[in-house]
């Protein structure tokens, strides 16, 4: 697999639409802090890290607000092994007027676009969530 952070996006975006209680990804520490910061903005309802066979396994538990309508609307992959997109401080673009939460990869680890203002860091940009 080339990018298994979108892998892991995927998998989420499927299994919403399969309507699933939970979907299972393999573990690193990079999609962990991604899901944390899924949790802490309220897109999953939490995640856990398991073993089998000897490989991590981490268990996402998705999220759905009234009518089972899924709590994450859309998940956008921006920078990606072929094309790297980076982003200066100032410059983290606004997407869907402010109403998705951008992730960045900065020099401090992984965080939403308004902390990476508000710490005046630049850095990958990595995906959007609404």
């Amino acid at each position: 697999m080339t990018d298994p952070i979108s892998d892991m996006l995927t998998r989420i975006r499927n299994g919403h639409h399969a309507k699933k209680m939970f979907v299972e990804v393999p573990s690193s520490k990079i999609k962990t802090n991604i899901l944390k910061i899924f949790l802490d903005e309220g897109f999953i309802n939490g995640y856990e890290q398991n073993e089998i066979d000897n490989k991590g396994v981490t268990k996402i538990n998705l999220k759905y607000g009234k009518d089972e309508e899924p709590m994450i609307l859309g998940l956008k992959r921006v920078s990606r092994p072929g094309l790297r997109n980076y982003v200066k401080k100032g410059e983290i673009p606004i997407y869907l007027g402010g109403m998705a939460v951008s992730l960045v990869s900065t020099s401090r680890g992984i965080m939403t676009g308004k902390e990476a203002f508000k710490n005046k860091l630049g850095g990958e940009l990595i995906c959007y969530l609404w």
